[in-house]
């Protein structure tokens, strides 16, 4: 196979131009190439108006390669080998137990199912038609279901989401998931998209045949199922308690993937009561901002807004004078501001994004940087006891039905309460209740937001918009503690693999999903 690097080409063109540039640069005639398959492809909005979409494609030809390659100079032309990821086969009587079904659950589950173990998995939430009604009874204005909701339920946290799935880990398995999510229902494009993105509404698909799979391999997805305990003997697991429909029920096994997501805190508690290593972690929390996405395309793109380019995103990320850091995070094009409370009497945002991203409002969180040293209380569980407090004020401010408190930039520049809204109307559901953000957050949160507002503009025009709105607080973006574990990714209980973002080892999906996979390979790697 022949790959080649930067092919650039406008932003209207069709495969058959990608086809001609792909034989241009190997000085051969079109109908020589017998496949060509697109690796990566990137938009380079660098030079607005002109900007082009850059290409990385692998070909095969009907003859000739070894020839065209031995006599190639162009490093951008290189021979390459497919990467093919391989689980071994391993029959033991030991089913593995997983907690939880979020993206690392679930391709631990799919690679333990795969390599003939049977696992079995825990999973509080409902499965994914169940979990959506309960979703969108809450956000019109229903009851809060704290066992089935945005953060628990089949494919976690994920499922409602933009469904992001770039990441700054570098791991080989990255592209076998991609593969994996394209074979359950997503869109072949996330297979070479630089910045590939699933939508909620295709992964509300994806999550089901991915179950699906591991059950019809001989897996177990047992929802309702909240882990209560962990079963010991000689520093070893041995088993795993759980309730499920008001009972209390017992798994024999010796291996337990703790995949329990970032807002599992009740189980966090339980893993300090029973002295399981844990630390705090540095994390973040601040707001949800929209703007119009149609200020967001003219920034990012000039002229060009709108033709034959997807709704624009941003990243953004400053370093303050004072020493605070801010940035944003899980920007959603075309998306929406979602109600993803987890407790009673709490409120917390989260963005999402259908896969056609084609809403009124862009939405990214903009989150301070938290230390531990930051947090008010120093013990192991300080970060989640904060993000409690801030969200049960939240609930207070907002008026105690789940509405969530906002204000516009222009206002919470000025340090006024807003009393209206601007061009930016909120997307929120079940509602926001207008206030000063200032009554919130304490000084180290509204004094870093403030500043990176007024920096961020820089770097993005329109950024610090009087009209575009806050809604707050966002804080989930990640887990406040870390479950410590070794080299061999087991706690010092040995069979106890503490995994993905609730442990503090993942940030996103692909990770997530990537950590889930290496815990379950150290599962088949045991004797």
């Amino acid at each position: 196979m022949i790959r080649i690097r930067d092919i650039v080409l406008p932003p209207e063109h069709d495969k058959n131009d990608l086809l001609w540039h792909a034989a241009q640069a190997l000085h051969i005639k079109p109908s020589e190439i017998r496949t060509l398959t697109i690796f990566r492809r990137s938009l380079d909005a660098r030079k607005k108006p002109a900007l082009r979409w850059v290409y990385t494609v692998d070909v095969t030809l009907h003859s000739g390669e070894g020839k065209l390659l031995r006599q190639n100079r162009n490093r951008k032309i290189t021979r390459e080998t497919p990467y093919v990821y391989t689980i071994p086969k391993k029959q033991s009587p030991d089913r593995p137990v997983i907690v939880g079904f979020g993206p690392a659950g679930m391709f631990a589950a799919l690679v333990l199912a795969k390599a003939g173990l049977k696992p079995i998995v825990l999973e509080r939430g409902e499965p994914a038609p169940e979990r959506r009604k309960k979703v969108e009874a809450f956000w019109n204005g229903g009851a809060l279901d704290p066992e089935s909701n945005v953060q628990f339920g089949e494919g976690g946290a994920g499922t409602f989401s933009d469904g992001k799935l770039n990441t700054g880990t570098k791991n080989e398995r990255g592209r076998w998931i991609l593969e994996q999510f394209v074979r359950f229902g997503a869109q072949e494009e996330i297979l070479y998209d630089a910045k590939p993105h699933v939508g909620t509404d295709v992964l509300f698909t994806v999550v089901q045949n991915l179950r699906e799979q591991v059950t019809a391999l001989g897996g177990e997805v047992r929802f309702g199922a909240r882990l209560t305990g962990l079963q010991t003997a000689n520093g070893s697991i041995v088993g795993a308690e759980y309730a499920q429909n008001g009972r209390r029920e017992t798994i024999a096994c010796r291996d337990i993937i703790l995949a329990i997501g970032h807002s599992a805190r009740d189980t966090f508690r339980y893993l300090a009561s029973v002295h399981i290593p844990m630390e705090p972690k540095p994390f973040s929390m601040g707001v949800r901002i929209e703007h119009k996405q149609t200020e967001i395309d003219v920034s990012q793109y000039g002229t060009a807004a709108g033709r034959g380019v997807p709704p624009a995103d941003y990243k953004l990320s400053c370093h303050l004078p004072d020493g605070s850091s801010a940035y944003t995070f899980c920007m959603c094009p075309g998306g929406f501001v979602v109600a993803a409370a987890s407790q009673s009497g709490g409120v917390v945002t989260n963005g999402m994004s259908l896969s056609a991203r084609d809403g009124e409002n862009a939405n990214a969180a903009l989150l301070v940087t938290l230390k531990p040293e930051d947090f008010p209380s120093k013990e192991t569980l300080g970060g989640m006891l904060w993000q409690e407090e801030l969200e049960h004020r939240a609930f207070i401010l907002g008026g105690e039905d789940y509405r969530a408190p906002a204000q516009t930039v222009g206002d919470f520049l000025a340090g006024k309460a807003s009393a209206a809204f601007g061009e930016v109307k909120p997307t929120y559901r079940p509602g926001v209740t207008l206030c000063d953000l200032h009554e919130l957050f304490p000084k180290k949160i509204t004094a870093t937001l403030r500043q990176a507002i007024l920096t961020l503009d820089g770097s993005l025009k329109g950024f610090a918009s009087p009209q575009a709105l806050l809604t707050a607080p966002e804080t989930r973006s990640s887990s406040p503690v870390r479950i410590l574990r070794g080299e061999d990714l087991q706690s010092e209980i040995k069979g106890l693999y503490p995994c993905g973002e609730g442990a503090g080892y993942a940030g996103g999906i692909l990770s997530a999903a990537v950590d889930g996979m290496l815990c379950a390979e150290a599962i088949i790697r045991k004797s």
